[in-house]
């Protein structure tokens, strides 16, 4: 049996996929067919007659990930450099020209020929970035650090990890506390419940719970500790005890601390930008250094059950959180730029992310029950 491993590359491309399409045609409504225009005049894609250097910079920044996720994906798939190469900038270019295609169907948005033109050199200079790494041999170097550290089918729990810190990009209830979904929920479960007679009952109880009050404080320490323990014990899920789970634990600790400062800093400004480091918040990230030293060398089975604990533990607890007011009120000044778009795809991130984890680690338990 071959002992490689699946590289992370690959869901982590998929990923930032999806979220690239999300961007693309967001917000998804007012679809329709523009007046006096043929299939074959949506394929022209105008050249615009403005000039933005901040939206320039985010297309092109924005596809330069995805060429270099993909040579990854495609050169540890067993691809030639060439064969790599070239996928990795056709993919991401095709994907850009669709998703410009597509946008003439939505009011709003704006196709544009430039737009395309730098999606595509950002996924050239990706693509170019990957074949200079691998003719260095780092690609490689990294693989053997990969299978001398972590354990087989670790890629779902890597991805995870690289998309955590975009999850904390969108203010969350708590320091490190995400999976906030229940408001939305909320809301879906009232718009397929209206007009229908017989849940009136169920309709009242939603509407009632529309104001969530605020969590005690030894709660709030409580969702801050495990916001940001539960990723050190995903790591722990996929390393080998030793040197590894340290180095990722203090990584992760670091990347929290700085995650949140970045977040912060790019929601109210870099005066407040260490304003999210409260008692509390200090508090929650002592007892995660604490637990995550003391769980270093815990067995794997041990390590997942705790792992599946904290997650659903403290999505429980951020879910009964109240939403932060302050954002909302910035949020209404980015509405007519793209920066509303990119806090969009951080928010269904850090909804998302505790029950991927919480999905990723049942069906690892899982796979090792069958091979059992």
């Amino acid at each position: 049996m071959s002992s490689r491993h699946r590289s992370s590359a690959t869901p982590l491309a998929l990923a930032l996929a999806a979220l690239v399409l999300y961007a693309s045609l967001y917000p998804f409504v007012g679809w329709r067919w523009p007046a006096g225009s043929g299939a074959a005049a949506l394929l022209k894609l105008p050249w615009p007659p403005w000039q933005t250097a901040l939206d320039e910079a985010l297309n092109f920044m924005g596809y330069l990930p995805l060429g270099l996720l993909i040579f990854i994906a495609a050169a540890r798939s067993g691809l030639r450099a060439g064969p790599a190469f070239a996928l990795a900038l056709l993919a991401p270019s095709a994907l850009s020209y669709a998703m410009e295609v597509v946008q003439h169907l939505l009011p709003g948005r704006h196709p544009s020929l430039k737009d395309w033109l730098m999606n595509s050199l950002g996924a050239l200079a990706g693509a170019l970035l990957g074949a200079g790494l691998h003719a260095l041999g780092l690609l490689q170097r990294w693989h053997r650090l990969r299978q001398r550290w972590f354990l087989r089918h670790s890629a779902g729990a890597l991805a995870l990890l690289t998309l955590w810190p975009v999850a904390m990009l969108f203010p969350t209830p708590v320091p490190w506390g995400l999976g906030q979904v229940g408001e939305r929920l909320r809301l879906l479960m009232l718009s397929l419940l209206d007009d229908v007679n017989w849940a009136d009952g169920l309709t009242q109880a939603l509407t009632a719970t529309a104001t969530p009050t605020p969590l005690g404080p030894l709660a709030e320490r409580l969702a801050s500790t495990l916001g940001l323990l539960s990723p050190v014990l995903l790591a722990y899920a996929v390393t080998r005890v030793g040197a590894g789970r340290l180095a990722m634990a203090a990584g992760a600790l670091l990347m929290g601390f700085v995650a949140m400062t970045v977040s912060t800093l790019l929601n109210f400004g870099p005066l407040h930008a260490l304003a999210w480091l409260t008692p509390a918040a200090m508090v929650g990230a002592a007892a995660a250094a604490l637990i995550a030293l003391l769980a270093m060398p815990l067995s794997q089975p041990v390590v997942n059950g705790l792992a599946l604990m904290s997650l659903a533990v403290g999505a429980a607890l951020v879910s009964q959180a109240p939403t932060d007011p302050y954002f909302a009120h910035n949020l209404q000044a980015w509405e007519l730029g793209r920066w509303v778009h990119f806090y969009g795809l951080a928010q269904w991130v850090g909804w998302v992310w505790p029950f991927a984890a919480i999905v990723w680690l049942l069906a690892r338990l899982s796979r090792r029950g069958a091979a059992s």
